[in-house]
């Protein structure tokens, strides 16, 4: 009755984040899913006809087979790693409908009707999901490219007819969400491209044809599954380009039923739009997690060079608007290509070309976009060109960076420093170099459509690096639909630096995936020069209380001193208590003096202090009770970090200064 009711109560607030147009959506989508469970309206696919067109077609100098024959030969033997879980043995092929987390196992009921958010009923849907996106397909298939070793392609084959087995369309939890349908297509078509194509061995002699058609059969029934459900209005973030990617890629490499040059038009228009819709003009995506950022701005590549591959050219807008993306990167990296991890992160890649832990995603897209784009200062920031890259563009985008890579520095303009859509300003000095000094402010807007599913209640929060090692962080996210208590604080006010009012977040959440009421944070000034730069910004989160509060912070950077000053402004009438938040990161140590707070680093030593506060510095590290100290780095996977608190009252307007000086050693 109490979960009834939880679910009740979900419901109501998700209601409550809809217009009347998406209830109608809705109401239509729920009659089309009680149609199909009644075998109406299902997908009935012709025999398919013609040929597969290529997916890339690059003169490719292969990388080093060893990481990619090692990560294969673990596959074969049932061994996957799944978020926390590493070397998970699932056997070979796995449990397609098995969580690995907690070994239960998902009914086969029909798949639209199944509630994947309920943990009793299919255990953690995350991990569940995430062996069925077939990146392992990926791995094997290039083992095989790189090595010839007929072991690898069977190994495909094997996996490709156990999951069509296991998994009969429109049935279990494989057929419930239209995204996961989309990133197994755009796995599939990059292991068919890596097994060789139409030309493969697997396709010769009466069995290897019987394969195919029921792979093409499949293909088939994953686009008309998309095509009937697609993520709309209020669900229309990332899903829904993710959605139009699959659709597009697979009716791009398959254009081999009466619909697929419809599928491939709907799906372009589809990217074209929400390309532009989704990001920022100065480059931010609109969902306020760089995480999910890099996952768009990869679905645009993918799609911008599997469409110029096969004749299909993208608009100059969509281009400038990927170019915009990657220059977000680039701008949020420190000197040793550190990203915050601002808002949520599922670890998702759309394929995972690279089968090393130590890959960086960031990295690969800013050496693929500089070759693109011809970017100087995109080369210098990669440093190298990775494997991705050299998978995607071949031997001429390695020859081309390069040259990019060999234009000396001082011709090279630097980032943008100030991202007033998207809300991200950055302060500091020496960028690039051993003594940078990098602040980023996060001054921009909750999340993304109505329910801002992604967004954390972070505004005014800030981020320090020096010298390329991280100091004061952003914890991260660690879980999703399972763990609330977790959810709920990871995405909480209390995990970001920045400050909470009377223990309430900024934002009022409704569900994991849900915020009810969105603080609305804005830049009131912003400047920059070679002695000081400066920031002032506000936010309204807290003027829902019954005395409401209007939060504002600004930050100075003094560069010859080497002080950044904070300082906290409240207006307000009555008395509240505030919480000042500063999470670092797990690799400093953290030491109260008085009332001084020092941070050490191999690099760097960073003294706070609050000299006019009646406040005492408390630091808290891997508390289970009230939870706070920790990080993420990984989904479902956190680990201690030292966290300082200030707290005390305030009555009235009020402000506060925190004073940091750092010293390089």
């Amino acid at each position: 009755m109490v979960l009834n009711i939880k679910r009740f109560g979900w419901l109501i607030a998700r209601l409550k984040r809809m217009s009347v147009t998406e209830v109608l959506y809705r109401v239509r989508m729920a009659c089309l899913t009680e149609a199909q469970s009644r075998g109406l309206f299902i997908a009935e696919p012709d025999d398919a006809s013609g040929k597969s067109c290529p997916v890339l077609e690059v003169d490719l100098d292969l990388p080093d087979a060893g990481t990619y024959l090692r990560n294969a030969d673990r596959i074969l033997t049932g061994n996957f790693n799944i978020f926390a879980l590493r070397d998970c043995h699932l056997a070979f092929p796995p449990n397609w409908n098995k969580d690995p987390l907690t070994g239960t196992s998902a009914p086969l009921v029909f798949g639209k009707k199944l509630n994947y958010r309920d943990e009793s009923n299919v255990g953690n849907i995350k991990y569940l999901w995430e062996p069925n996106r077939h990146l392992e397909l990926v791995t094997l298939a290039q083992a095989y490219m790189l090595s010839g070793d007929k072991k690898y392609a069977h190994a495909c084959k094997e996996m490709l007819n156990s999951w069509f087995e296991q998994c009969p369309y429109l049935y279990g939890p494989n057929w419930t969400s239209s995204l996961e349908l989309a990133v197994r297509l755009i796995n599939w078509s990059f292991t068919w491209h890596f097994l060789g194509g139409e030309d493969s061995f697997l396709f010769a002699g009466s069995d290897g044809k019987a394969f195919r058609e029921r792979w093409l059969k499949s293909i088939y029934k994953h686009c008309h599954f998309i095509n009937g459900y697609y993520s709309r209005y209020s669900s229309a973030n990332n899903h829904l380009l993710g959605e139009y990617m699959g659709l597009f890629v697979a009716a791009t490499v398959w254009p081999c039923w009466k619909e697929s040059s419809n599928w491939q038009e709907k799906a372009k228009a589809g990217l074209e739009a929400e390309a532009l819709k989704q990001n920022f003009t100065d480059g931010c995506n609109r969902e306020q997690g760089i995480w999910y950022h890099h996952e768009v701005a990869d679905m645009l590549l993918l799609c911008a060079l599997v469409g110029r591959t096969n004749g299909v050219d993208f608009s100059k807008d969509y281009w400038d608007r990927l170019e915009s993306m990657i220059e977000f990167i680039g701008a949020m990296a420190n000197a040793e290509m550190s990203v915050p991890m601002i808002g949520d992160s599922d670890d998702a890649v759309m394929v995972r070309f690279v089968p090393d832990e130590e890959f960086s995603v960031y990295q690969s897209l800013l050496a693929t976009g500089a070759v693109l784009f011809k970017r100087v200062d995109f080369a210098q920031k990669a440093g190298f060109f990775d494997d991705k890259s050299r998978w995607l563009l071949g031997q001429d985008g390695e020859s081309d960076f390069a040259e990019l890579l060999a234009v000396p520095q001082n011709d090279c303009t630097g980032f943008r420093r100030e991202f007033p859509d998207g809300g991200y300003y950055v302060l500091g000095k020496d960028f690039e170099t051993d003594r940078e000094v990098k602040v980023i402010i996060d001054a921009g807007p909750l999340g993304y459509t109505s329910i801002a599913a992604h967004g954390h209640a972070d505004a005014l929060a800030m981020v320090l690096s020096l010298g390329g090692e991280e100091i004061l962080i952003d914890p991260g996210t660690y879980a999703y639909h399972t763990e609330r208590k977790w959810r709920d604080y990871f995405k909480g006010t209390s995990a970001h630096n920045t400050v909470r009012i009377d223990r309430q977040d900024q934002s009022v959440s409704g569900g994991n995936f849900l915020w009810t009421k969105h603080a609305k944070a804005w830049c009131e000034s912003f400047e920059v020069s070679a002695e000081q730069d400066s920031f002032r910004g506000s936010h309204d989160g807290y003027t829902r209380f019954a005395d409401p509060v209007i939060h504002s912070r600004s930050v100075k950077f003094e560069k010859e001193s080497g002080i950044i000053e904070v300082c906290d402004e409240f207006d307000c009438e009555q008395k509240h208590e505030i919480e000042m938040f500063w999470h670092v990161s797990e690799s400093c140590s953290v030491e109260i003096s008085g009332k001084s707070v020092f941070i050490n680093t191999p690099k760097a030593c960073l003294e706070m202090s609050m000299p006019d506060a009646d406040m005492e510095p408390v630091v808290v590290q891997g508390s289970e009770d009230f939870s706070l100290g920790w990080i993420s780095r990984r989904f479902d996977f956190k680990v201690p970090s030292p966290t300082i608190v200030w707290a005390g009252k305030i009555e009235g307007k009020s402000q506060f200064l925190t004073v940091l000086k750092y010293t390089f050693k």
